[in-house]
């Protein structure tokens, strides 16, 4: 065992050095292409990587910077696409635009991103809908617990003709065009190591510690459960969990493993109430200021990379849940019944919403359309738990 962890420090050590290489002769971006393409230990294809790249970016007439928080290599358990929404941006507008990527958080990442994509300082990123809210905060209704938490409403509620007339104007009067909306899975209920699990029922909530980013919903959520809500920073959430400051938080079970908790958690509990869900944002005025054809371009590309976006879930989920098994990690479906439980305790139908319903939305009757729409099959397929 020693050896093998040795020689995959090696291996690992080896391809840091041979992408520092590529990229100081043929730049960052070539580098990543030639990495993540598995082409990064050949001389002649990491070679050919950068002619293309560099052909690419000379012959193409706009440059579309497009910024995330995440490694090239995430969506293997963390389905975002990037590469990929490169890959059909390029092409499908016939080479008259070149994407360079920032991946990894290089400009940032959250709340920073959508800031930067609306003050025109990069074309587009990748951050999850919670961050996107403050800056477009109609989009916030979708934490509102038990009504498109499940894969397939979300996808059919952000693909619906209501979600497009009631909610993509009043984000375009704040500067942003939606590209897509990434599927991840939903929200669980993750408890740190030392707690009894699983947690089958809302019962099993009170009192306890629930990290939760600065969302109100939320918050008001763990409370309607009888959790203790918890605000704390995602950067210091894994030492909050280890240290039992909090003892449950609620990401993807995707997020879960790319963000490194599988040491810290005990059981997971797939309870499905709020979508974890990523957006792709554009802003608007550059959006607007390309020819029609590359505007149909990156549209056509963006349906396309969350086609392939949806195909992917169940396999990045599968491996999630396997590499986090691999550390002790159980999971648990709760029943139909115990399902019910959870939705009479915390979720859209009570009068509890009622405030966020008006304000997010405008009017209860909006509200009614959007909930139609999200249980009304749409065009795309998506796999849930």
């Amino acid at each position: 065992m020693k050896d093998q962890m040795n020689e995959q420090r090696e291996l690992k050590s080896a391809e840091r050095r041979r992408f520092m290489e590529v990229s100081a002769k043929f730049g960052f971006t070539a580098a990543t292409v030639a990495l993540f393409s598995g082409v990064i230990h050949s001389p002649e294809a990491s070679a050919q990587v950068a002619k293309e790249e560099n052909e690419r970016k000379k012959a193409a007439k706009y440059t579309m910077n497009i910024a995330t928080a995440y490694i090239l290599g995430a969506s293997r358990s963390y389905p975002i696409m990037q590469l990929d929404m490169k890959e059909n941006v390029q092409n499908t507008t016939n080479g008259m635009i070149y994407v360079k990527l920032a991946p990894g958080g290089q400009l940032g990442a959250g709340s920073a991103l959508a800031q930067k994509v609306q003050a025109g300082t990069i074309q587009a990123a990748q951050h999850s809908i919670s961050n996107f809210a403050p800056y477009a905060p109609v989009v916030d209704l979708i934490n509102i617990p038990y009504w498109c938490g499940e894969n397939q409403p979300f996808v059919n509620l952000v693909n619906s003709d209501a979600w497009k007339k009631e909610v993509d104007p009043k984000v375009a009067e704040k500067g942003f065009k939606v590209l897509w909306y990434v599927c991840i899975d939903p929200r669980v209920v993750a408890i740190r190591r030392g707690m009894d699990g699983p947690i089958k029922t809302p019962a099993q909530m009170k009192g306890v510690k629930f990290r939760v980013p600065g969302s109100k919903i939320l918050a008001q959520f763990y409370q309607l459960l009888g959790a203790n809500p918890t605000p704390i920073a995602w950067g210091e959430t894994s030492s909050a969990i280890k240290q039992g400051v909090a003892d449950a938080l609620d990401p993807s079970v995707e997020a879960l493993y790319v963000f490194g908790f599988k040491d810290a958690l005990s059981w997971v509990t797939f309870n499905g109430a709020v979508p974890d869900s990523q957006v792709y944002s554009c802003n608007l005025e550059w959006f607007n200021s390309l020819p029609k054809k590359v505007q149909e371009g990156i549209e056509f590309a963006s349906e396309i990379t969350m086609r392939q976006n949806l195909a992917k879930v169940p396999a990045a989920r599968a491996y999630a849940m396997a590499e986090l098994s691999k550390s002790g990690v159980q999971f648990y479906v709760p029943t139909a019944e115990e399902k019910k439980m959870w939705v009479e305790a915390a979720g859209a139908q009570l009068p509890a919403w009622d405030a966020f319903k008006k304000e997010l939305a405008g009017d209860l009757k909006v509200f009614d359309r959007l909930q139609e729409a999200a249980n009304t099959k749409g065009r795309y397929y998506v796999h849930d738990v």
